[in-house]
């Protein structure tokens, strides 16, 4: 298996999403990978480390989705893996809920979104994002 990550979907990715969102919640897998040192495009110095400078993104994002409905799920530093292997290692993950793929799409095509994303980049290495949803029927 080989793991790539990624800082924005593919424009194949984002029809492929818009295609089978069917207006029902997503949780968004967040398998973030955090530069040691912040790196912004701009060229601008900074002191912050990646993991602050996406901190700076992630509580502005946070909050959008609230307004918007959804909620931050959970986040957590990794710590270590207990199965597999590779050299994908991330350093944090975290499960956003969105009320729907529509609503994802436009918070993140906002100005608001626009304004917050420099720090994204400037942290990120890279990350994996998984969408999934609910089970319709939960297994007993």
């Amino acid at each position: 298996m080989q793991i790539e990550n990624a800082q924005i979907p593919s424009a194949a990715q984002m029809k492929a999403a818009l295609q089978r969102d069917d207006g029902s919640e997503i949780y968004m897998l967040n398998l973030l990978k955090f530069r040691a040192q912040a790196a912004y495009a701009d060229g601008r110095q900074s002191d912050l480390t990646g993991q602050q400078a996406y901190s700076l993104y992630g509580r502005a994002m946070t909050r959008m989705v609230m307004e918007a409905g959804g909620k931050l799920v959970y986040a957590g530093q990794v710590r270590g893996l207990l199965v597999g292997g590779g050299d994908a290692q991330w350093d944090q993950v975290a499960i956003m809920m969105y009320p729907s793929f529509k609503v994802m799409a436009a918070i993140t095509g906002s100005q608001a979104y626009a304004d917050i994303h420099v720090h994204r980049e400037a942290g990120l290495a890279g990350q994996v994002l998984i969408e999934t949803v609910k089970p319709q029927t939960v297994p007993k």
